[in-house]
This record gives structure tokens, C-alpha cells and sequence, in this order.
């Protein structure tokens, strides 16, 4: 493949009208023309009604997902990337042969090189093939899992570090070919193990954004038993670490592995009041407040959300209706969020809210609900094609304001007349 091969046109319809860039998460207004989220989201907030693209008044500053559209930039993007991956691998690429031998050598000496572990990354990142390949050579998972182990206890230099990072990132690669191995069992049964465990968080705090996606990854993948769960969330650093690769200046990669690591091991309710005592609600609410989030991203927001709203501490930190550093406070985040990301994330929300309002019956969630313009949201949401559990409750949440049904729907400035609530 020449480099003129990987001259790059990109179809205009994926150029959001207001950056000109290729589309993250392309929504449409009531006008028809669609924008990427964050770009026309800037648009709103700063205070204009107008289309950017036709200047027309906008009678509603709704927007919904253009999902087709989303979705033809993704299979664009995919072979983009296709294409890119095989143009570094042109000239990187090792043989079967050649990677047998770089195994062997592992074995013999008990060692391993940077430069000999990053040729086996590359393999395994070229294709299935090549990982399957990996996967059924004798004896490598557990000479992997042995030096990860044996990395982690040694000097904690720049070039141990790096190899502690391939050596991830190669597990984080057979990840999905070596499940029933009995090394990754004897992992997963051990929750990482000491050892393992220390490598892999000496990764999150020291390794490349790569490196700690993988090492998330790993960490998600053998957190399986109750036992695991415990061992990882309770060991030090571990739980600080994966929240601060939720920071919204986070790449969306990184903030989704470490939103998906921690909601593998927050089932134990000791692990659910640790994370509220280090700040995950707040964390989680900048999330959801950040125009740049990913769908994805929102989903798992709301998942960990729903997690450590079944805890009192949960609870009460959701509910807490002071504004911090001019934010919105998390429930009204979280009404916002309905019916503007998936059918999952609005599951998600509204099981949050059922918990807090209707469930628990916490004052100040109510009030926050009501202030944000909830009930309206939850009437449209009756109306849609949500799943029975979904519609159940809503109904359950507009029995909650039904004694002030009336002065509280009054209020609104909104044209969904035509529903009735009761």
C-alpha cells in the first residue's frame, strides 16, 4: 500500500455545519439539519433560537439522534481505521514463526524485552487470526501472567514500567480467546491476585492512555465472583485510580474503560459506599452535564448512578440540591438526560428516579424533579415506545406529584396539552 493510498476524503454530510469536523454524535433540530451534540448544544446555551444553517427561529430547541447517520460514520470511520492499521503494518508485520521464537526466548530466559513484547503486541493487533494463534501457544498465558507478576515486584524504573504495559496490553488482546485458560481462571478466582493486581495498578497510575484502557479492561474481565469483585475495589489505589480516568478532559476510550471497570466491581455494597466517599456522584454528574459525552458514555454513567443509588449514601449525595462550581445538582442532570441519549441511558435515569422520588421518597429529589421540568419529560416518555417497565415507573413517579398535579402542570410552558396524566 503506497501512502497516496491513505489520502482521506471525508463525505460532507459527516462535517457538522457549525466545526466543519466529522460528526461525534450527529442530532437533528425541528429544522432537519443535523449538527454534532456539542456543537449546536454551545449553540443553545449561549443564547441563541436560530438554525445556525438556515437562521431560522426554532420553535423548539429539542433535538433528537440521527442514528443513521451516526451510524454511517462509524462504518466509515472502522474502515479508515482498516486502512490506517494496515498501512503500519506493512512493513511491522512478524511472521508465526518469528513470534514463536520471540515466545520461546521468554521462556528460556525468563525475561523479557521491550522491543521483543511490543512485535507480539503488533501481531496480535493485526487480526483474530493472530490472537487465536497466541492464545493456543503452549504455555504463553501462563508465562504472560507469570511475568506480570514477577514485573510488578521489581524496581519500578521507566523500562520495567514499559514492559509491564505490553505485557497488559498482550492480555488485554486474548482477553476474549483465553477465558476457560486455566492461568486467567486461577485470576479471576484470585481477583488478580496480589501480585498481578499490583502490576496491572502500577499500569492505571504510570502506563500511556493505551496501557490503562487495557489495564481497566483486564481488571473488568476477571471481576467475576463476588470474591474477585472485593479483592480489586479494596485494594489501594485501585478505586482512585479508575475514577480519575472519568474525568470529562479524559479521552471517551478511557473514561468508558474505567466507567465499565467500575461498574464490574461496585455489586458489593462496601464497595458502593467506598465510591460514594470518594467523590464518584460528583465525577459522575460533571459527566452528565458535559455537552462532549458520548452515548455510550452516558449509559454507564447512569448504570454506575442506578448502582450506588440502591445505598443511603448513594442516595444522599444524589439528592443533594447545592449547586457546586455552577453546576446543576445530579438529579436535575439526570432529567435532562431523558429521552436525549438511548432507550438504555433513559432506563437507566428513570429507575434513578424512581428510586430517590417514589421508592425512598426523598424530599429534595422531588423537588429538584419538579424545578427541572421532570414531569413534563415523564409524560412524554409515557407516550413513547418504552418497555412496560419503563412506562410502570413513570406511572409509579406522576403518583408521587399527583396531589399538586394541577398547579404543577400549570406551570409549564409546554405543548404536550393533549396528554392526560390522570
Amino acid at each position: 500500500m503506497g501512502r497516496d493510498d491513505l489520502y482521506i476524503t471525508v463525505p460532507s454530510f459527516f462535517r457538522c455545519p457549525i466545526s466543519l469536523d466529522v460528526m461525534k454524535s450527529p442530532v437533528s433540530l425541528c429544522t432537519g439539519v443535523t449538527y454534532d451534540r456539542a456543537s449546536i448544544q454551545r449553540w443553545l446555551d449561549d443564547g441563541n433560537n436560530t438554525c445556525p444553517a438556515t437562521m431560522q427561529v426554532l420553535p423548539s430547541k429539542d433535538f433528537v439522534p440521527n442514528r443513521t447517520l451516526h451510524r454511517l460514520i462509524q462504518i466509515w470511520s472502522e474502515s479508515v481505521r482498516l486502512r490506517k492499521a494496515r498501512f503500519e503494518s506493512d512493513n511491522t508485520s512478524n511472521s508465526k514463526d518469528q513470534v514463536v521464537e520471540l515466545i520461546q526466548q521468554m521462556d528460556r530466559h525468563s525475561s523479557s524485552s521491550v522491543d521483543s513484547l511490543a512485535k507480539i503486541v503488533r501481531f496480535a493487533k493485526e487480526s483474530e487470526e493472530n490472537r487465536k494463534f497466541l492464545a493456543k501457544c503452549d504455555g504463553f498465558v501462563a508465562l504472560l501472567v507469570e511475568a506480570l507478576a514477577n514485573a510488578g515486584d521489581g524496581p519500578h524504573g521507566s523500562n520495567n514500567i514499559r514492559i509491564l504495559e505490553q505485557i497488559v496490553r498482550i492480555i488485554h488482546f486474548l482477553i476474549g480467546e483465553i477465558q476457560e485458560n486455566d492461568e486467567l481462571m486461577r485470576l479471576k478466582k484470585s481477583g488478580g491476585g496480589g501480585d498481578c493486581l499490583a502490576s496491572l495498578l502500577l499500569v492505571l497510575q504510570q502506563g500511556s492512555a493505551e496501557s490503562r484502557i487495557a489495564s481497566a479492561r483486564v481488571m473488568e474481565s476477571i471481576a467475576v465472583s463476588a470474591e474477585s469483585k472485593l479483592l480489586i475495589a479494596e485494594r489501594e489505589g485501585v478505586l482512585p485510580e479508575l475514577l480519575k480516568l472519568t474525568s470529562p478532559e479524559k479521552d471517551s476510550t478511557l473514561i468508558e474503560a474505567g466507567l465499565s471497570c467500575l461498574i464490574a466491581v461496585s455489586v458489593p455494597k462496601r464497595v458502593k459506599v467506598k465510591l460514594v466517599q470518594l467523590g464518584a456522584v460528583k465525577s459522575l454528574s460533571k459527566l452528565l452535564s458535559d455537552s462532549n459525552s458520548t452515548t455510550s458514555t452516558i449509559e454507564k454513567v447512569l448504570k454506575l448512578l442506578e448502582t450506588v443509588s440502591s445505598v443511603k449514601e448513594g442516595r444522599a449525595k444524589i439528592c443533594e440540591a447545592e449547586k457546586e462550581e455552577g453546576g446543576d445538582c445530579c438529579v436535575s442532570a439526570i432529567v435532562q438526560r431523558l429521552l436525549k441519549a438511548s432507550s438504555s441511558a433513559t432506563e437507566h435515569a428513570v429507575t434513578i428516579l424512581w428510586s430517590v422520588c417514589y421508592l425512598f421518597k426523598e424530599r429534595s429529589a422531588q423537588e429538584a424533579v419538579t424545578k427541572a421540568n421532570g414531569l413534563t419529560k415523564i409524560l412524554l416518555l409515557m407516550q413513547s415506545n418504552c418497555s412496560p417497565c419503563v412506562r410502570q415507573m413513570s406511572a409509579d413517579l406522576l403518583k408521587i406529584f399527583r396531589v399538586n398535579s394541577k398547579s404543577t402542570i400549570s406551570c409549564y410552558d409546554t405543548k404536550t396539552t393533549h396528554i392526560m396524566p390522570f
